[in-house]
């Protein structure tokens, strides 16, 4: 086998008018030719053939002239051969197994080996060839299949080309995103482990090739065929479906178009705040996964649907002027404490906002957690009420009776006869005592009066002892 001089010395052999004696077989048998001067038949070989020297990181086009399980020699005219070996061999765009008279493109690792071979990697040629197809794939935004090696809590770690790369969980389709109701991460990666060793369809969002990364989307895959029907609905249209997944910031609907002659399903986005009319803290209070709803259409961005179901329940607000006004002293529950004042329950779906500066106004010097508890039931003076913007504006009361509620007839017709019945009863509570004072009077007057009685009789005692006197002295 010739090395990376021998094509090069016949080259020379046609332009000389010398004879060379001997055709050299290696490189270290090539050395011996002067190619230094300027006028030499290589120099002017160069010069006609336009061409240069190959350099260590090169890539250059070979046949192949001998196949072996750890070995693959390949012919690199004018330069010689060369080798390629052990796991250089691997061909990462999968072009299958190489075999002789193929022609494969390598990347020169060693200008030299021990041997006196020209050493290449078909690997990191093959590499290259790899970035270069999946950035171009980036910038067509065409549709790749990749493979998922296996799956971590923040998505699945996949192969396209033989480079590894990343798809997030947030770039999942509707149909492989994991919906766990109580957002368990443990619970996610073994939903995410099901999709290991599957193929996927993805749109390539990021390449670099200097920093190895690769990031891929099933959702931007999938967007191109939802588009089509989604470009069928409209704000303000009712769909019925499932709650197939709620997180802490809504819930998410998956129902069904129909198609042609099938069905689609699509997904939208219920938002904590169009679940219902009241304050929400947790939307798992208020539906789960596996719940029948209907929702409207309240926007559409794209391939994101918006809904709400509180638009197709009666706004609560709307007769508001019917409960509440302007000065009413009313009872109410807070629900929530925050740097900016108080949220306050009136009835399950009404409720208020005591704000800071109005509280600290009313009770000057008071903090919030001085004056109130989460949880506890206070009276509050209403002091703005905005139907349409559902707002209600609260401030703590200061001593004054709560508002009395309107009662029905018979509740009122009780009542009275229950006021009757007790001015009854404190009527005969006061003559009782009018008449037990009457008594304690009299009986004090009578006693005076014994008495003064008693009094009036020891006085004349004397006189009469004195006439006894006389009597027995007679």
């Amino acid at each position: 086998m010739g090395d990376i001089l021998d094509n090069l010395a016949k080259e020379v052999d046609k332009i000389s008018e010398e004879v060379t004696p001997k055709t050299p077989k290696t490189k270290k048998e090539v050395e011996t030719v002067e190619i230094a001067e300027d006028n030499s038949p290589m120099n002017l070989l160069f010069s006609k053939g336009n061409f240069r020297f190959p350099q260590v990181g090169d890539t250059i086009d070979g046949e192949v002239i001998y196949v072996s399980s750890n070995e693959i020699y390949l012919d690199l005219p004018p330069f010689g051969t060369g080798i390629v070996l052990g796991k250089e061999i691997k061909d990462g765009l999968g072009s299958g197994k190489l075999k002789i008279d193929d022609v494969v493109n390598a990347t020169i690792i060693d200008m030299e080996n021990e041997d006196g071979y020209i050493e290449l990697s078909i690997r990191e040629a093959s590499c290259e060839k790899a970035w270069d197809d999946l950035e171009s794939k980036k910038d067509t935004q065409e549709k790749v299949h990749i493979k998922v090696l296996s799956a971590n809590k923040g998505g699945l770690l996949i192969e396209v080309n033989s480079i590894s790369g990343f798809l997030p969980v947030s770039q999942l389709s509707s149909k492989n995103y994991p919906r766990v109701e109580d957002g368990d991460k443990n619970k996610i990666l073994n939903l995410l482990k099901k999709l290991v060793s599957q193929e996927l369809e993805v749109r390539i969002i990021d390449a670099d090739r200097e920093t190895q990364k690769l990031i891929v989307s099933e959702k931007a895959a999938q967007s191109e065929k939802d588009m089509e029907v989604i470009s069928s609905l409209n704000v303000g249209d009712t769909v019925s479906g499932e709650i197939s997944g709620v997180v802490n910031f809504g819930a998410f609907v998956k129902f069904s178009i129909k198609e042609n002659d099938s069905e689609r399903k699509l997904e939208g986005l219920v938002h904590i705040s169009e679940l219902a009319w009241q304050l929400i803290e947790d939307p798992r209070t208020i539906v789960k996964v596996g719940d029948k709803v209907s929702a409207k259409i309240i926007g559409i961005d794209g391939d994101k649907i918006s809904l709400s179901i509180r638009a197709l329940q009666e706004d609560p607000w709307s007769e508001i002027a019917a409960k509440y006004k302007k000065g009413d002293i009313v009872s109410g529950t807070v629900n929530k404490i925050n740097h900016f004042g108080a949220f306050v329950y009136l009835d399950k779906d009404i409720h208020g906002l005591a704000h800071i500066s109005e509280m600290s106004e009313a009770y000057p010097g008071k903090t919030l957690g001085e004056l109130i508890k989460t949880g506890e039931k206070y009276n509050w003076e209403i002091l703005s009420i905005e139907p349409k913007e559902h707002r209600m504006g609260l401030v703590l009361a200061k001593n004054k009776k709560k508002k009395k509620e309107d009662k029905p007839d018979s509740a009122k017709a009780s009542t009275d006869k229950e006021e009757k019945v007790e001015e009854k009863a404190e009527e005969k509570e006061v003559k009782k005592e009018k008449k037990e004072k009457k008594e304690k009077v009299e009986k004090k007057e009578k006693v005076v009066k014994e008495k003064k009685e008693v009094k009036s009789k020891t006085k004349k005692k004397p006189t009469s002892a004195k006439a006894t006197d006389g009597e027995e002295e007679k």
